[in-house]
């Protein structure tokens, strides 16, 4: 079924599957595709986000469980923190694809990563369907599943065009001046190979 996604400012995409079936605006879309679900979201619509850090949080940082928030917290635990932990393969595929939601909610559509050596590492992000792009060395700055806490230029997924890979979030703001003022964590949806992934409650 088609689906088109809108923002505030009636900018929209229609997706089909796995895929942008086309990018306008709403009132274009829905002439384009009268038979189309429309969900509309507050703020503005964007190509989502690339977090330049998978490596140090995927497989150098412990996501603790909710459950576990009484004596680990809930940020994740890197470096000598980590150290005091016993991590098996259960525990580290856990925590990582309890730090790829995270990175969803955030409005992440592609993680930088060096190769991935945890194996169950590796298997959460296939499974998550967020996009690998390559990096060499480590890109400075402070790993932070908001990437406007970095410390580093925020990088953006490719502009959403038709044809090209249904991925993107949307943020509760007005514009993207305020996004980098606010940061990710004013995501309301985001969307990976057409499916939405995260929606914030």
């Amino acid at each position: 079924m088609l689906t088109i996604h809108a923002d505030s400012r009636g900018r929209a995409l229609a997706v089909e599957g796995a895929w942008i079936a086309g990018a306008g605006q709403l009132t274009d879309l829905v002439a384009a595709h009268p038979r189309a679900r429309v969900r509309q979201w507050p703020g503005i619509l964007t190509p989502g986000l690339i977090n330049l850090h998978g490596n140090e949080l995927l497989e150098e940082a412990y996501h603790p469980d909710p459950r576990e928030s009484d004596e680990l917290g809930t940020e994740p635990l890197m470096g000598d923190a980590l150290a005091t932990l016993a991590m098996d393969d259960t525990r580290w595929g856990a925590s990582a694809r309890r730090g790829l939601q995270r990175m969803l909610a955030h409005g992440t559509v592609r993680v930088a990563c060096e190769e991935l050596r945890n194996r169950a590492v590796r298997d959460a992000v296939h499974r998550s369907g967020l996009a690998v792009v390559g990096r060499l060395g480590r890109p400075g700055g402070t790993p932070a599943l908001d990437p406007y806490a970095a410390g580093l230029p925020v990088e953006f997924a490719a502009p959403r065009e038709r044809n090209s890979a249904a991925r993107f979030a949307v943020f509760d703001v007005p514009d993207e001046t305020e996004l980098a003022e606010r940061g990710a964590g004013t995501c309301v949806a985001t969307v990976v190979a057409g499916r939405l992934v995260y929606r914030r409650r």
